[in-house]
């Protein structure tokens, strides 16, 4: 059991290196906003919008990799992993910001003092970004259990759709 998890967590420690290098530039991003917006609410495809490109591509390599496993994924799951990371876009981040974050692990972030402003408010937005995205999907009339689940999808607990988007979040 260690040991998978383990080998889980390299795999997935190789999916965010390799997510880090093509965060640098928003001009490298090149998602399939007309793929994303087939399986979303007019709602949910506002909100998709707002995301950072970067964010979104991202989103779409979570989401057709899960498929090719789990092609009868529901498709409140498959908007969720499309919008698993859309409270990120409250506050955008600037390349120094992706780069230093992405070497503080989630669960530490959520330990730290929230800050509103200056250059931890994008710790803060990373920390809670599930909750955030959450209300931002509830705030403009989005699917209540695509929200549940972006809520979810960094602590799943017994959901096992919550589970799945995560693990397909940390192996990319």
């Amino acid at each position: 059991m260690i040991g998978r998890t383990l080998w889980r967590k390299a795999r997935g420690l190789r999916g965010k290196l390799r997510r880090l290098a093509r965060s640098v530039s928003a001009r490298q991003a090149h998602p399939d906003d007309a793929w994303a917006e087939r399986h979303l609410t007019p709602p949910e495809t506002r909100v998709y919008a707002r995301m950072d490109a970067r964010d979104r591509e991202h989103a779409l390599r979570v989401t057709r990799r899960m498929l090719r496993d789990h092609p009868d994924a529901s498709a409140d799951l498959v908007a969720a992993a499309l919008l698993h990371d859309c409270g990120k876009s409250i506050r955008p981040y600037r390349v120094l910001e992706r780069v230093l974050l992405a070497a503080i692990p989630n669960r530490a972030a959520r330990l730290l003092p929230a800050w509103t402003f200056g250059p931890f408010a994008a710790l803060t937005v990373r920390a809670h970004h599930p909750t955030l995205g959450a209300d931002l999907l509830r705030t403009a009339g989005g699917r209540a259990r695509v929200a549940q689940l972006v809520a979810r999808h960094h602590t799943p607990g017994a959901d096992a759709e919550a589970a799945l988007l995560h693990l397909y979040d940390d192996l990319e």
